[in-house]
């Protein structure tokens, strides 16, 4: 990144959903099933609960969205994609852990967890998400459901960890 690069992190507008469609296509068949951007396009106009957009002085060329399960207790992270020329400078991880610390300001939120594919599991892997299954094409033929669960990284001199 360049330094007079402004990232800016802000919730989802419905005027940004052609922007997100093309990130889409853009990522597709790299990341996404080609019947994967009907179901997107479904869920920015029907089963949005809060999303995203990451932007680079002013494109948005990332988003990620957040839903909810079990009455609030279970934040999930969903239909996360980063614009291909973007990829691989951060700027996934730095939407994932927003989305992250707004699950974790959540009181009623006691599990976080992501469903994704073998093409990205390993990103959420190396930010703290363990796998717990596997589902054979899933999404679409040759795209696997791998579902996840976060597990805070806790410091041992967090407040939480000091005895009496």
């Amino acid at each position: 990144m360049k330094y007079n690069e402004s990232i800016i992190i802000r919730e989802y507008l419905p005027t940004d959903k052609d922007a997100i469609m093309s990130l889409i296509k853009l990522n597709t068949p790299d990341f996404f099933a080609e019947e994967e951007a009907n179901d997107l396009s479904k869920y920015l106009d029907e089963e949005i609960e809060q999303y995203y957009v990451l932007l680079v002085d002013g494109e948005i060329v990332g988003c990620g969205g957040l839903n909810f399960a079990e009455n609030g207790t279970i934040g999930k992270i969903s239909w996360d994609m980063i614009h291909p020329a973007f990829q691989g400078k951060s700027l996934g991880t730095k939407l994932l852990k927003h989305r992250i610390e707004v699950l974790e300001s959540i009181s009623s939120v006691e599990k976080i967890t992501v469903r994704t594919s073998q093409v990205a599991y390993r990103f959420y892997e190396k930010q703290g998400f363990v796998l717990n299954d596997i589902k054979k094409n899933y999404w679409a033929e040759g795209f696997d459901m791998y579902s996840m669960e976060y597990k805070r990284i806790l410091k041992s001199n967090h407040k939480a960890f000091i005895n009496p």
